[in-house]
């Protein structure tokens, strides 16, 4: 039996889905995580204790804990970790020089400049610094991006100075918060100012081997992303793209995965593309993130077999059309629970709907917080039936989000 190591967090919502795949797949998977170091195994599974902290000290112990015939990691930050521990063990996967320039737009705004891809006007700012300067010469409308965060977290679009000051003093306090300063990186004492690119939104999902890619999944993003916050909510695969702008996105993505020097393992990218052509936002080298992976089953067993060196196989849809939304918090409260289930799981099309939050829950939405409500997900004879299904489902539900009481 084929030994593989999975890196992820202790709160990922894949972790229990790669377990169920690698025992499909007649694969031995070893969890490692961030949990507690001095319990002895707190959860009964076995994992391996991560410091995600101390990125060399997490390689050492999953080095230790093998050999393995193979890695994966779910998430930006255990990607990075497992990147370190496969050159420790010989094992392929993305280099982690490669991993940690995706993970860092600046840095990857950089090489995608340098391989002659579409790349808009871009700056970097210290938090440190005094923003008044940087506001004078941004280019409106531009975005202000936290370097490190994922999904949309902290990205604020300013269409004037005044804009421009207050979305700097609000990103720097999120960045500033004690969750994320406790595991700060040097690529969070900095944003990114670059110019807003207008245009419609996709997703691809991949797979790399020896740096060529194999498309898995290439999703639409039909819901406008145009600011000032960029809350993400359906994908629906398949494209609606005339065939040559599907191609362009495959060729851009090819062109940005090399420029990263990514090579080995899932791929996450996402780009806009308008009549300028196809322009990559960012290449992440993790498989999409969330519950979001039900939308293409398969996905998880398909990522194991081939850091495992088998044929992967393919995903299977249930329908010729497939699609998640991602539930997003109208506004910041108290979760006290939902109706409308049953109204929701009757809509033709809908094949599961997921809460996640739990009663008694803080909720935040963006650009500060990091969560969803839950996920609907959709199949269909086709993708206009498949994000309809979603739209009708999602009005059918209704959240009660109460007032948090104010702290004296």
């Amino acid at each position: 039996m084929k030994r593989l190591l999975l890196a992820a967090a202790t709160t990922g919502y894949q972790t229990g889905a790669f377990a169920e795949a690698a025992a499909r797949a007649g694969l031995s998977l070893t969890l490692a995580t961030d949990r507690c170091h001095v319990l002895d195994d707190p959860w009964g599974d076995r994992a391996i204790p991560l410091r995600f902290e101390d990125p060399p000290s997490a390689a050492a112990a999953m080095e230790a804990a093998g050999p393995f015939d193979g890695i994966v990691a779910v998430g930006d930050h255990p990607a990075f970790l497992a990147a370190l521990a496969a050159e420790r063990l010989g094992l392929p996967f993305h280099p982690s020089a490669a991993v940690a320039a995706a993970s860092d737009k600046f840095l990857a705004r950089g090489r995608f400049q340098s391989a002659g891809l579409a790349v808009p006007a871009f700056f970097r700012l210290s938090l440190d610094a005094e923003p008044a300067e940087a506001a004078a010469r941004a280019p409106y409308p531009c975005v202000l991006k936290p370097l490190g965060l994922s999904g949309s977290r902290g990205v604020i679009r300013a269409a004037s100075p005044s804009e421009f000051l207050a979305a700097f003093q609000r990103i720097r306090t999120l960045l500033e918060s004690p969750a994320l300063a406790r595991a700060r990186r040097p690529q969070d004492a900095f944003l990114q100012v670059e110019a807003f690119i207008p245009g419609a939104e996709f997703a691809l999902e991949g797979l790399l081997t020896g740096g060529r890619l194999r498309t898995l999944a290439l999703f639409d993003k039909p819901d406008p992303l145009d600011g000032p916050f960029f809350e993400e909510t359906i994908y629906v695969t398949p494209s609606r793209q005339p065939p040559a702008v599907q191609r362009a996105i495959e060729e851009t993505v090819q062109s940005a995965v090399a420029a990263l020097g990514l090579s080995h393992g899932p791929i996450h990218a996402e780009m806009r593309v308008n009549a300028k052509g196809v322009w990559m936002l960012e290449v992440a080298p993790r498989p999409i993130g969330g519950l979001c992976a039900k939308a293409l089953p398969g996905l998880e067993e398909m990522i194991l077999r081939h850091a495992a060196g088998l044929e992967p196989g393919s995903i299977r849809l249930p329908a010729p059309a497939s699609a998640v939304m991602m539930i997003p918090i109208p506004r910041a409260g108290v979760y006290a629970g939902f109706q409308g289930a049953g109204e929701a799981l009757g809509t033709p099309g809908i094949v599961e709907l997921a809460v996640t939050a739990k009663p008694g829950q803080h909720l935040l939405p963006l650009p500060e917080g990091h969560s969803y409500l839950g996920f609907l997900f959709a199949a269909a004879d086709s993708p206009a039936g498949a994000e309809a299904a979603l739209r009708t489902a999602h009005s059918r539900l209704e959240f009660d989000i109460q007032a948090a009481l104010a702290v004296l």
